[in-house]
């Protein structure tokens, strides 16, 4: 073996890491909900109500700017339009359990009563934005918390990274979402439950373009925003011609 061959297979190797790692992150996100794409598709009299529950702060709720709420528009319901076109036979609800303002602590307290009460066959969590507030340390129990009492329910259970605050530099590591949304990345693998990284989305927008297209106010998205979320969820309910 010569010293190229040396150099490059290492290299190779390498490279074929990270393209299986990339692979198995988007298996994951294509077969995460197999058992329920199969009943979405499944017609009257023999279908069933299913219930998407997204449980956070203000952005999930529709918050835009100055209090003004849009709720249609928020990514909950631009979710719930893409899952019912995809699937014409479905009865889908969207059940919103976001309060403005809250970070996870407090969704933690309430989360039997107020999330678990819906029969959720699919939760969401994003509290990130809020959790600056209370520290990674005391964010990361009170998401295990939850994740632990869905699972527990029979839940499944797909976390989101926090949409951006333009009064922090998203492409720096150093930045207190950035910190937050890889404690999330790393709940995710822990719990072995489904991940929508709109973080690494939007840090991805930011390199070639500007993100105040996307805002409108410095930590609420808008309307072209919340849609970037929802086609990001939307990819564990849509099925390929392979599934």
């Amino acid at each position: 073996m010569n010293l190229k061959t040396h150099i490059i297979l290492p290299i190779l190797a390498i490279l074929f890491g990270l393209n299986l790692s990339i692979a198995q992150e988007n298996n994951a996100s294509n077969h995460y909900l197999d058992s329920l794409k199969k009943e979405l598709k499944v017609k009257w009299p023999n279908n069933r109500t299913v219930n998407l529950v997204f449980h956070g702060h203000s952005v999930p709720t529709g918050y835009t700017t100055r209090g003004v709420v849009d709720r249609t528009n928020s990514y909950p319901y631009r979710t719930l339009k893409k899952v019912n076109d995809f699937y014409p036979y479905s009865v889908v609800n969207t059940i919103t359990t976001s309060i403005g303002g809250e970070q996870a602590e407090q969704g933690a307290k309430r989360f039997k009563e107020d999330v678990l009460i819906y029969k959720p066959d699919v939760l969401f969590i994003d509290y990130a934005l809020n959790d600056r507030s209370i520290g990674l340390e005391r964010a990361k129990i009170a998401w295990s918390q939850m994740i632990e009492e869905a699972l527990e329910y029979g839940t499944k259970v797909i976390l989101l990274t926090p949409t951006p605050d333009l009064k922090e530099d998203i492409l720096s590591n150093d930045a207190e979402l950035a910190k937050h949304s890889e404690q999330i990345r790393a709940l995710a693998k822990t719990y072995n439950v489904g991940l929508v990284d709109s973080y690494a989305l939007f840090k991805k927008l930011a390199e070639t373009e500007t993100l105040q297209g996307y805002m409108s106010q410095n930590n609420h998205i808008n309307q072209k925003g919340h849609q970037f979320v929802a086609d990001a969820i939307s990819e564990y309910f849509i099925t390929t011609s392979k599934d």
